[in-house]
């Protein structure tokens, strides 16, 4: 498939158009104008490029790719590196971020809700989804579930006023600072990757569960989901590259 028809209908599923980011979405660096083998990844990394080589793949597909708002314009370092073998082996590099954080269907948020069994019932400036659990659960239990289908202990801090989760809000990777919003819409619990040290606090004080389960964790599933989909649509071969990360 041809690069730039490639980014088109990626750009057309996710919506991009219609979403601010603070990071460009769609293809970021261009290569090979012909894309035979994808390989996909959370985030742009010289292991996940080492791989892509090794594979000889045309295309990377990132959720954390480069040029970020805030980062060092400088091409020196790890970036200069980096953005070497990319060129040097006519590497096409697309990166979505927040389209692919709250695509309905797609979505980091989505994906969540889907592998926790959470009945979304709506969102909240887009970034944040709240719904309830479609069978309710204690905290352990809830705790428990997240460790058996992430393979990794949420972070919890639980109050003791309500042992009960029924209502829900999440939001994939750093969005620790939007459990005032959990607060607001009068939910159980708040779900994200991130963790910040006032959110003891604010958890306690306004008897919210709340579970950090992990950045990377947390924006695993929306990639891998867009990486499926790409194959079954668009019959091209795609491979998503699990490289730990524990934050």
């Amino acid at each position: 498939m041809n690069n730039y028809q490639l980014e088109h209908i990626i750009n057309n599923k996710l919506k991009s158009k219609y979403i601010k980011d603070i990071i460009p979405n769609g293809m970021q660096i261009e290569g090979s104008s012909n894309i035979t083998k994808i390989i996909t990844g959370v985030s742009i990394c010289q292991k996940l490029i080492d791989i892509s080589i090794f594979h000889q793949a045309q295309a990377i597909i990132v959720h954390h790719g480069f040029f970020w708002m805030n980062e060092q314009q400088n091409i020196i370092q790890n970036k200069r590196k980096r953005l070497k073998s990319i060129l040097y082996n006519n590497i096409n590099v697309y990166n979505w971020h927040l389209p692919l954080d709250i695509h309905p269907q797609l979505g980091n948020n989505a994906q969540i809700a889907k592998k926790l069994n959470i009945k979304i019932l709506g969102h909240d400036s887009s970034i944040v989804s709240w719904g309830k659990l479609k069978k309710p659960k204690t905290v352990k239990k809830f705790f428990n579930k997240i460790e058996l289908i992430f393979n990794r202990k949420p972070v919890c801090f639980q109050h003791s006023k309500n042992n009960i989760i029924k209502n829900i809000a999440w939001c994939s990777g750093k969005g620790q600072k939007f459990i005032n919003i959990a607060h607001k819409l009068k939910m159980d619990a708040f779900l994200t990757g991130e963790i910040s040290e006032e959110v003891m606090h604010y958890a306690y004080e306004n008897h919210i569960h709340f579970f950090s389960i992990g950045h990377y964790v947390s924006e695993k599933f929306g990639i891998q989901a867009l990486g499926e989909w790409i194959e079954k649509k668009l019959n091209i071969n795609t491979k998503f590259i699990d490289i730990h990360n524990p934050i």
